[in-house]
C-alpha cells in the first residue's frame, strides 16, 4: 500500500502512510476472507495456517483495530500507520 500511494523510500522502514477508509474497507474484506499475504520472520510473530473459516485471536484484534480507526477517520481525523522493524 506505501508503494501503491506514492511511496519512494527503497525500504518500507520508518516511514509513514496515512490510512483512508478504502483502505480499512480493503483490510477488512482481506482479514475476512483470508487473503493477507503470508509473513515469516522474528517481528511478524507465528505464522498460524487457516484451516477453517474462522476468525482467530489476531484477526479480531485487527478487526477491532478497524472500526476504532474508522470513527477517528469519521470525526475528521487522520490515521497513519508507522514502519518500524
Amino acid at each position: 500500500m506505501y508503494y501503491y500511494k506514492g511511496g519512494e523510500a527503497e525500504i518500507f522502514d520508518c516511514v509513514y502512510v496515512e490510512i483512508s477508509l478504502k483502505d480499512l474497507e480493503d483490510l477488512e474484506y482481506d482479514i475476512r476472507n483470508h487473503t493477507l499475504p503470508e509473513t515469516m520472520g522474528f517481528f511478524f510473530g507465528k505464522d498460524e495456517e487457516h484451516i477453517s473459516d474462522e476468525l482467530n485471536e489476531d484477526d479480531l484484534d485487527d478487526l477491532e483495530f478497524i472500526e476504532k480507526a474508522r470513527k477517528i477517520i469519521n470525526q475528521g481525523d487522520h490515521v497513519y500507520y508507522y514502519s518500524w522493524w
